[in-house]
């Protein structure tokens, strides 16, 4: 039930076997599908003509459950580093599994606007079937990105402005199994408290397994990645055609 380590952009349950590895590449493209008719969309390939926001990923599975993960989005050049510990397995009297999550990220290629964050993915699978996901997460200085790179704070600021604000959301996801290697996916992102602009974000896609590698067509409101922007919502009356590839080195 979890052939890759994301549903869209939230993380799953599935754990790297030890000193294996994982790569994955996103490409969010720049078209808005809800913008012009048919024809429109058509001319311009569905918004492929109009380039992408492209992520790349690899993960690497560590003793005890742990797992490293860095990964490198073109969206303001942000590097996020976490580490994923999937301790909790959903077996026997176990009706779960949990996996908290812990991530550092910041925008300009790791040089400014840093934000962590803290949280976990909880998952229960049902006969093979369908998967569905709970992941609390509280993401911190998610406003930081309405400063410019390089601005620096005024001292005499007050607390509560842009630059600290935080935000805890829930994403909902939810993996449906139609043939033993076609699924499909979905995710929400509300946000219960704290900086909140924007829609909540949201994707769905269709997942296709194929050997060790892993096809993803994802529809999404925001080009979002990263824990911290995917906090700060998407974007409103817009869709984004995309997709995510992953390879498992095991």
């Amino acid at each position: 039930m979890e052939p890759d380590y994301v549903v869209v952009n939230l993380p799953t349950t599935l754990r790297v076997p030890k000193w294996k590895g994982n790569f994955r590449l996103t490409h969010r493209f720049a078209g808005n599908l809800e913008s012009g008719d048919f024809g429109y969309q058509l001319s311009n390939l569905f918004g492929i003509d109009q380039g992408a926001i492209i992520g790349f990923e690899y993960r690497m599975g560590l003793p005890k459950g742990f797992e490293a993960a860095a990964f490198r989005t073109s969206f303001d050049k942000t590097i996020q580093l976490y580490t994923k510990w999937d301790g909790i397995r959903q077996k026997g009297k176990v009706p779960v599994a949990i996996s908290p999550v812990v991530s550092i990220e910041g925008v300009n290629n790791f040089q400014d606007q840093y934000a962590m964050a803290y949280g976990a993915s909880v998952s229960r699978s049902v006969a093979q079937r369908v998967g569905v996901y709970a992941q609390p997460f509280f993401v911190t200085n998610t406003a930081a990105n309405l400063e410019p790179v390089g601005h620096t704070h005024d001292a005499g600021a007050s607390e509560d402005s842009h630059e600290h604000r935080n935000t805890f959301y829930v994403g909902l996801g939810a993996r449906l199994r139609l043939r033993k290697s076609l699924y499909v996916t979905g995710e929400f992102v509300p946000r219960v408290d704290g900086y909140s602009p924007n829609d909540p974000a949201y994707g769905f896609g269709i997942e296709s397994r194929v050997g060790q590698h892993v096809f993803s067509l994802t529809f999404t409101n925001t080009f979002s990645t990263t824990f911290s922007q995917l906090a700060r919502g998407g974007t409103p009356d817009s869709l984004y055609l995309g997709f995510n590839l992953a390879r498992k080195f095991f």
